[in-house]
Order: structure tokens, then C-alpha cells, then sequence
């Protein structure tokens, strides 16, 4: 009578280490219940993400909020996650998506317009631009409500600042040709354009706060 060779006990997820799975492996021991699967998936990615949203956002305060927000969506979902493919693909694809929204989320708000303000002149600047939005009621609303904060604002400034900041920041014109327009030198006129900058913007934050 033949011998039967005993067979190698085929290795099961739960009797290899945390570190040695793929991030397939991982999804697939998180949903068998296995304890630390996820959070090994968690820090294999977590600073890598806030990285790469970071590069997409400009914001690494944000980018850690934003991470967490990606894996609260992975794992609403992690049960259809079809393991034959990356899971590094969908998370990053996951990140990137918030990203893009993140940034459309900040191109509607006023407080953009504001940080441009303040944060951008530069002596190769453009003028003052307002955001090209759709044509949605609310995003038409707040373009007016935007450019008529600014024009209100600006009036607001003693006439001497009013007008070079007028010809700056809203026609974009050069030092040279608001220093022959208003006959002051290109020191009065830059004097005169950094203390009007500082009087618009402590003027304009409180309503975009």
C-alpha cells in the first residue's frame, strides 16, 4: 500500500506577520477581523499621503486633515475593494480627489481673495483679479459681493493712498507710470502704496474672516 507524503500546511494570513503582508494582504486580513491590519495599512501611507497633498495643496495642516478624510472613505468601502488590484492606485486616487476639491472649495471663498491680497505684492504682480466662476446663483453672488467689498473698501482709503492703489492693484500699472500720473517720485509712490496696501487689508479682513 502506497505512503501518502503529508502536504505542507498551506500558511494562512493570520500566522504571518503584520509587516510581511501586501497592502492587498492587509485589506484582506483587516476584513478577516485580523486586529492592526488596518492601522499597518494606516502608517504605511499616512505620511506619504500628507506629502503628496501637501505638493497639490500648499497646506501641510490641511493635508493631515484631508488624509484622514481619505481613509474614513476607505474604510466606508474597503468591503468593495477589489484586491486583484493596487491599493496604493485607489488610495491615491482617493487623495488626489480630495485635493481638487480642496482647491475648488478655496477658490469660492473670500478668504482666498484676502490671502492674495496680503500674501502676493510683489513688485511683478498682477492687478486685482476675481475668480472666473460658473454660472451658479451662489457663485455669482459672491463674485459681486467680492468686487464690491473691494471697490467699498478702497474708497474708504485717505485720497492720496486711494489713488495709487487704485492705479496699482486694480489697473496694474507700473511704479514709473503712477509716479508720471500723480507727479510724486517713485519713493512717494511707493511709500504711499505700502501704507495704503497695510490700510486696505486691516480695512477688508474683518469681513472675510
Amino acid at each position: 500500500m502506497a505512503t501518502v507524503e503529508p502536504q505542507e500546511p498551506i500558511q494562512v494570513l493570520d500566522e504571518v506577520s503584520l509587516d510581511d503582508l501586501s497592502d492587498e494582504e492587509l485589506v484582506t486580513a483587516h476584513l478577516q477581523g485580523r486586529p492592526g491590519a488596518f492601522q499597518r495599512l494606516y502608517d504605511r501611507y499616512r505620511d506619504r499621503l500628507i506629502h503628496f497633498i501637501t505638493r497639490k495643496t500648499g497646506d501641510s495642516d490641511r493635508a493631515q486633515d484631508l488624509v484622514q478624510e481619505a481613509f474614513i472613505r476607505v474604510t466606508r468601502h474597503l468591503h468593495r475593494f477589489d484586491t486583484s488590484k493596487k491599493f496604493s492606485t485607489w488610495v491615491y486616487t482617493i487623495a488626489s480627489n480630495l485635493s481638487k476639491n480642496e482647491l475648488r472649495n478655496r477658490s469660492r471663498s473670500p478668504l482666498v481673495l484676502f490671502q492674495r491680497l496680503t500674501g502676493n505684492w510683489e513688485d511683478d504682480h498682477r492687478p486685482i483679479q476675481f475668480e472666473d466662476f460658473s454660472m451658479r446663483p451662489d457663485d455669482l453672488y459672491r463674485k459681486r459681493f467680492l468686487r464690491r467689498l473691494v471697490e467699498d473698501t478702497v474708497e474708504e482709503l485717505p485720497e492720496h493712498h486711494r489713488l495709487v492703489f487704485r492705479l496699482r492693484e486694480l489697473e496694474g500699472k507700473s511704479y514709473e507710470e503712477i509716479s508720471e500720473i500723480t507727479g510724486v517720485n517713485l519713493g512717494t509712490v511707493k511709500s504711499r502704496l505700502h501704507r495704503a496696501r497695510n490700510s486696505f487689508a486691516q480695512r477688508i479682513e474683518p469681513f472675510l474672516n
